[in-house]
């Protein structure tokens, strides 16, 4: 799996708090924005932050490409609606050299069910390139690929979707591949806006796991806002 952040909002934590100002100020934006003092830009994110006013959080975005990850994490990552996302097509493009696959370390430390996985691969990629040189079109010999197939996508989301995202995913109850995904993009976004993502993921860091029963029962450690 490799992520990069492509690109983000210039200066996320002063245009969210002037966003949030904007609302009680006499003047506008582009003023705000350019003579709000650190000290005040703080203060506006402690109450944003504090007081759940998270609107103001949708004026800034992050964009990440994201590569080596499985079908089977981009189907739970696009269920995140309100973000943008654009992938590798399996339409379009013909995998004729083999398909790279993820594979869980749960089938890795298993012999037996590792070379069950292999077989299933080879068996499903093997049948893949001979519909394609039957002349089967690419969007039609892609019903045999399986979920295991390596995929890329690039992914775009407001500050307030990042929020909610990495309160479901970083979770240690979310499934591993797409929780590795979202602690690694809260790597990325972190030093952009500490304040912000300060207490960013699963719901423990902030207080009591809403999981009930259902709970891991080894929360990450507290996270108290300066």
């Amino acid at each position: 799996m490799h992520v990069e952040l492509l690109y983000h909002t210039p200066d996320p934590e002063r245009a969210i708090a002037t966003a949030a100002r904007l609302c009680y100020a006499p003047v506008g934006a582009a003023e705000l924005m350019e003579t709000m003092s650190e000290e005040r830009m703080h203060s506006v994110l402690s109450t944003i932050m504090a007081s759940g006013h998270f609107s103001t959080l949708e004026h800034v975005s992050y964009t990440f490409a994201i590569d080596g990850v499985s079908r089977a994490l981009t189907h739970q990552l696009v269920r995140h609606r309100l973000a943008s996302f654009n992938q590798q097509s399996q339409r379009y493009v013909k995998f004729k050299e083999g398909v790279s696959v993820v594979k869980p370390e749960s089938v890795l430390a298993n012999e037996e069910a590792n070379a069950v996985f292999d077989g299933a691969i080879e068996a499903a990629t093997s049948a893949y390139k001979k519909l394609l040189d039957a002349g089967v079109p690419a969007e039609d010999a892609r019903y045999l690929l399986p979920n295991a197939a390596e995929s890329k996508i690039v992914v775009t989301m407001n500050v307030r979707e990042l929020l909610h995202f990495f309160s479901l995913r970083c979770c240690n109850r979310a499934q591993w591949e797409i929780r590795e995904l979202a602690h690694r993009m809260l790597e990325l976004a972190r030093p952009t806006a500490p304040f912000v993502f300060a207490d960013a993921g699963a719901p423990c860091v902030r207080g009591a796991c809403p999981e009930g029963k259902m709970t891991c029962g080894n929360p990450y450690p507290k996270v108290v806002r300066e």
